[in-house]
């Protein structure tokens, strides 16, 4: 084969791999975002179930079913994004100008554990939670961040199971919320399992990853801790300013 042989057949190899890599990020794309979907959906026919053997629909509960249903919604603007042809690769943190707002992470957390009551009670577990001491309030969008909160929850009460208590404090400019459950722990460290999901080889990962890159987004982190029985994940976002203790005021 001649040098210019050599050259078309180099070039053609580059091309294929760049398409299959293109091919591979939207399929995990779409992965992700009917990932995304599946759960909110799920924990809108679960809570909506524990509303009828129950007396009517509390508050919180009905707010918790609100962010789930946003939730719902952002997961099909992101598959609408990954299913169209040259479509950027997809980011769970994909934040738009006008969806910052000032976020309550006490108001968060209490939602998202009201959203895991039907999930838990459907899997044998239990969730309970609240925020410790003074409130944090963050800016960001307030969907992405329940998206990585719930995926959290989610995923110590598919793997993990047992009680999983949802706690929150503010610790030296940094709001951190605790995951804990029962579980034998997280398989391998965080950012080891969001990069086998990146690269569509770890489904278990993918939520892991999407609070990962919402975090990221945020200036902030999604990391283990040790404990001495259980799992533990660790979500720290930087806070913009602290509120009296026990409240949870604003959304």
């Amino acid at each position: 084969m001649t040098g210019v042989g050599w050259g078309l057949a180099a070039l053609a190899a580059a091309a294929a791999a760049a398409l299959w890599r293109e091919r591979r990020a939207r399929a995990e794309a779409i992965a992700r975002a009917c990932h995304e979907l599946r759960g909110p959906i799920t924990a809108v026919r679960l809570g909506l179930g524990l509303c009828a053997r129950g007396r009517g629909i509390e508050p919180l509960r009905l707010e918790s079913l609100e962010t789930e249903l946003g939730r719902a919604s952002l997961a099909l603007d992101d598959l609408a994004r990954a299913g169209r042809a040259g479509a950027p690769r997809w980011r769970a943190a994909r934040i738009g100008p006008g969806t910052v707002d000032r976020v309550s992470l006490g108001r968060l957390l209490d939602e998202a554990v009201a959203a895991a009551a039907g999930r838990a009670q459907a899997a044998g577990a239990t969730v309970s939670g609240g925020w410790r001491g003074a409130g944090a309030v963050v800016w960001g969008d307030r969907l992405r961040l329940a998206q990585a909160l719930g995926n959290l929850v989610c995923n110590a009460v598919e793997h993990g199971g047992g009680h999983v208590r949802v706690t929150g404090e503010l610790r030296g400019g940094c709001a951190r919320i605790i995951v804990d459950d029962e579980g034998p722990g997280l398989p391998a460290p965080v950012a080891e399992l969001a990069r086998r999901a990146r690269g569509g080889r770890g489904a278990r990962g993918r939520g892991l990853a999407i609070a990962v890159s919402v975090a990221a987004a945020h200036a902030g982190s999604v990391s283990a801790a040790p404990v001495a029985g259980g799992g533990r994940v660790v979500l720290t976002l930087p806070a913009r300013e602290a509120v009296g203790a026990g409240s949870v005021g604003g959304r």
